[in-house]
């Protein structure tokens, strides 16, 4: 079953890659998911029949990336309906399944609003999403690619954090559609990529896309990210977002904010790229996100030793240089 990237070349000699296999997906009325815990040593799928086995599945980062959580509460929504279970009560189960990325309970949400007209609105308006994230992220990406070459030049190195590829989308990445982008227009130099602790979805999946896709690119550790920012090895950083309040605090990755400021002392942008579904304006900054905290035995801790194993971390908004969405950019804050 497992599919990777395929090449194509243009008349103009530019090399284009089409992802192979969705990363999630509705397939005769179930939720078909690659397994991101098997990565990058196996490509398999899961197949989800029900909410209970979906949840697992989101908690334990089987299925994780803010756009892909987005498409699985959508989807999670319409499995409930065609299974003939409380929805409600499963998709309030669904919406907690992990607290900080809002566009999971944007997709619940999203699609619980269909309930009242049946069953096969409910599954339209998931597929819909599903489908519709494809289409978006594909737009990010061209418009990330777009600023940087205006204001970096014809070839950018890059920075990124964590993993915000074709795995934590439908199709397309949020960070890694901007470098998919550059990459198909001849404009990228070298990505460097944080290993991305305690988990490793640099080192484990972003490593793994960037091969797929034919990308020059170097993992570091954590630490040190911010001193290849500093000695000048990248012209951008460039992230994902798991959420974006309304005065434009970013949350993402434990590990973003350090990237952040190393790009603000060395002054070159700091670019988070996400789609509006991201953007939650009923939260006013950082300090208002729940923040995740994940069983210490990621970390490996001694025995009797406590361990503080925070997913996620808050870059204020004065240190982003620009929001890339599939609509628009934006510069500043807030963001109404």
């Amino acid at each position: 079953m497992a599919r990777t990237l395929t090449t194509h070349t243009d008349k103009t000699g530019r090399v284009g890659y089409t992802w192979g296999m969705r990363t999630i997906d509705w397939v005769d009325a179930r939720v078909v998911a690659i397994d991101q815990t098997r990565l990058p040593g196996d490509v398999v799928t899961l197949s989800i029949n029900t909410v209970k086995d979906l949840v697992d599945a989101i908690r334990r980062l089987a299925i994780r990336g803010a756009p892909a959580l987005g498409v699985a509460g959508a989807l999670g929504v319409a499995l409930s309906a065609v299974n003939g279970g409380d929805v409600r009560a499963e998709a309030a189960l669904l919406r907690t399944a992990r607290p900080t990325a809002v566009n999971l309970a944007w997709g619940v949400d999203r699609v619980l609003a269909k309930l009242e007209h049946g069953v096969e609105a409910v599954v339209a308006e998931a597929v819909f999403v599903l489908e519709d994230d494809v289409r978006r992220n594909s737009a990010l990406g061209k418009r990330g690619a777009e600023w940087l070459v205006e204001r970096i030049g014809p070839r950018v190195n890059v920075h990124t954090h964590c993993n915000a590829g074709a795995l934590a989308c439908v199709e397309w990445g949020t960070a890694l559609g901007v470098v998919r982008a550059l990459q198909e227009r001849n404009a990228l130099g070298r990505v460097f990529l944080d290993e991305t602790r305690p988990l490793l979805q640099g080192s484990r999946l972003t490593a793994w896309e960037l091969k797929q896709m034919g990308v020059e690119h170097t993992v570091v550790v954590d630490s040190a990210g911010p001193t290849v920012v500093a000695r000048g090895m990248v012209d951008a950083v460039v992230v994902g977002a798991d959420r974006i309040t309304a005065n434009g605090d970013v949350v993402n990755k434990i590990g973003t904010y350090p990237l952040a400021l190393a790009a603000a002392r060395k002054g070159i942008p700091f670019v988070v790229a996400a789609p509006e579904s991201t953007i939650d304006m009923a939260t006013p900054d950082g300090d208002s996100v729940h923040i995740e905290i994940r069983d210490a035995a990621e970390i490996d801790p001694p025995a009797g030793t406590p361990a503080l194993n925070l997913a996620f971390d808050v870059t204020p908004a004065d240190l982003v240089t620009a929001i890339v969405t599939d609509e628009r950019i934006i510069h500043g804050k807030p963001l109404g």
